[in-house]
């Protein structure tokens, strides 16, 4: 190990369009370069890009050489950018979407890249945002609510169909070809780590809340035989592996991994980790009440508490899962970021898009300007921020967004502030949920690219009505995955002092205003009326919508 004062960790932060890696210093967490990699194939959710056939609606998949390409590039672009000295480096950490699932034969090796399955989507890997396993999320939650199963009220009630169970039993159910060549059902989480160490180590983190893991076991066989026969062997054969605890070393670089990433053979690699989880001890939330929510194309809402509560709809609630001696607990939107790119790339007018140009700015910017001249309510509109789906606290990927009160006179400005504050307002149900059910949050911490838009901060200091923080860093999970990197390199005895030499906050940025807190109050009344609508059985269109769409696609794809 180098002197204390020279050495640097890298933490890399695996999103949903791109990779990014920062160097950073242990002593102080002084970010020294960074760099980003973009995902070649994005995510694929329109064709198959080995045989350009069509995926059906729902469908979310992407390919996993684009994740080793962001340790060919990102990492020793970071290293350059840095000016570093790559032996100075003592270890890496990684952090990933969740959850996003690999199928693999026993050697790691991603099923879509053996030439017989390159053609089956089903051996691709299925993005976080895949919510066509709906059907079987809600088999899953209709017999473990039958059964009484002493699991299910530690997610809320419900379990997503974005999780590792429901993926799985798809898989199963739609490609049993697929499934039987598959010896591993991985986190890519785990994967890339495999990559790095070639060792597989299960993290604790993904392990339990995203597969079901809890009180040291999974969900029986016997309880997976009554969901399918076939599916009876599904921890034992495709999931269960030794688990690795936050912050621990998983393994050491390989000289393949030496060779991609330029750093040293034989440092540390930590655990793998959430994006979501790693970002909390990076934005120094590591006491009771302290919520993070890293909003970038969807939201996640991450807080640890020091009592163990039910909360209707959260994601999880894990024993350590973001910090020790403290249950962690989980929540998200599925779309926020991803809701206002498809805004502005398919609603918003040719004019405004030039205007921007002109002006040298972004379309997201000159709306930004415009909503931010009205007064509260003015446009006279309310939104549902359901167009990918409700995580929390409805746990209901059929459900789709809505916006009420368009007149021949609305404008894009006013639609785009009515879809700010539907996500404000999701965040606020949120915050009440855990409140309600003895979770007090005293603080939203506030990470992710999204901090960088003032009007969207205050709306939502307005909309929570606390006092917004942000994360003092443009990297919050790769600044958590190198906080991690350093407690499994033996920097630092835990988490916690990692967080306080390295973390970044900056305290109360955003204020709520308290005549806007009084009229966002009616406007929240009106989202909560239409939440309750469409979410809670008043009014069952929109899944009928997402039938009679599935039903238009299956004849359309039959007459071709």
């Amino acid at each position: 190990m180098t002197n204390d004062d020279d050495a640097l960790v890298v933490g890399v932060d695996f999103g949903t369009l791109s990779g990014r890696a920062v160097v950073v210093r242990v002593r102080d967490g002084a970010e020294l370069g960074a760099a980003v990699h973009e995902y070649r194939h994005g995510v694929v959710d329109r064709v198959l890009p080995a045989t350009g056939a069509a995926l059906p609606p729902d469908w979310a998949l992407q390919v996993p050489q684009d994740y080793r390409d962001v340790l060919r590039s990102a990492v020793p672009a970071a290293l350059a950018d840095a000016g570093a000295d790559p032996a100075r480096v003592i270890g890496v950490g990684t952090d990933f979407t969740a959850c996003t699932m690999v199928p693999t034969t026993a050697d790691g090796t991603p099923l879509c890249e053996l030439p017989e399955f390159a053609g089956n989507p089903h051996a691709y890997v299925k993005l976080w945002r895949h919510h066509a396993a709906q059907p079987q999320a809600d088999r899953i939650n209709e017999l473990a609510a039958r059964r009484r199963e002493k699991w299910l009220p530690r997610y809320g009630g419900l379990i997503s169909a974005e999780w590792e169970f429901a993926k799985g039993l798809e898989l199963l159910e739609e490609a049993p070809e697929v499934y039987a060549a598959m010896d591993r059902w991985v986190e890519a989480a785990d994967w890339i780590v495999w990559q790095l160490t070639g060792r597989y180590v299960r993290n604790a983190c993904t392990a339990g809340y995203k597969g079901v893991y809890q009180d040291g076991r999974y969900p029986s066989r016997d309880f997976l035989a009554a969901l399918d026969p076939g599916f009876a062997d599904f921890v034992a054969d495709k999931v269960e592996q030794p688990i690795g605890a936050l912050g621990a070393e998983a393994g050491t670089l390989t000289a393949a991994a030496a060779a991609w990433t330029g750093l040293p053979e034989g440092i540390a690699v930590a655990v793998g980790n959430v994006d979501a989880h790693v970002t909390a001890p990076a934005a120094r939330a590591v006491e009771p009440g302290q919520m993070v929510a890293i909003m970038g194309t969807s939201t996640c809402h991450v807080m640890s508490g020091d009592v163990l509560r039910e909360v209707p709809g959260m994601c999880g609630v894990v024993d350590g899962g973001i910090v020790p001696g403290l249950w962690g607990y989980e929540a998200g939107q599925s779309g926020v970021g991803d809701i206002f790119a498809w805004y502005m790339e398919n609603q918003v007018p040719p004019r405004y898009h030039e205007q921007a140009s002109e002006r040298g700015i972004s379309v997201h910017d000159l709306l930004s300007e415009l909503a931010a001249a009205q007064e509260i309510g003015e446009h006279g509109l309310v939104a549902l921020d359901w167009h990918s789906g409700n995580r929390s606290v409805l746990v209901d990927h059929e459900l789709s967004g809505i916006v009420v009160g368009m007149t021949l006179g609305t404008r894009a400005e006013d639609v785009y502030r009515a879809l700010v504050e539907a996500t404000a307002f999701g965040t606020r149900v949120i915050i009440d949920s855990f409140t309600d059910a003895g979770v007090p949050v005293r603080e939203l911490i506030v990470a992710g690219g999204l901090l960088r838009n003032p009007l969207l901060m205050q709306i939502y200091a307005d909309v929570v009505n606390l006092p917004l923080s942000v994360i003092g860093s443009a990297q919050g999970p790769a600044l958590g995955s190198a906080l991690h990197a350093a407690v499994a390199a033996g920097a630092y005895p835990d988490i916690r002092a990692a967080s306080a030499a390295m973390g970044a906050k900056e305290p109360s940025v955003y204020q709520p205003v308290r005549a806007n807190v009084e009229a966002y109050e009616r406007l929240f009344a009106e989202y909560a009326e239409l939440y309750d609508h469409f979410g809670r059985g008043g009014n069952d269109v929109m899944h009928r919508l997402r039938a009679i769409r599935r039903a238009a696609v299956a004849r359309r794809e039959g007459e071709d």
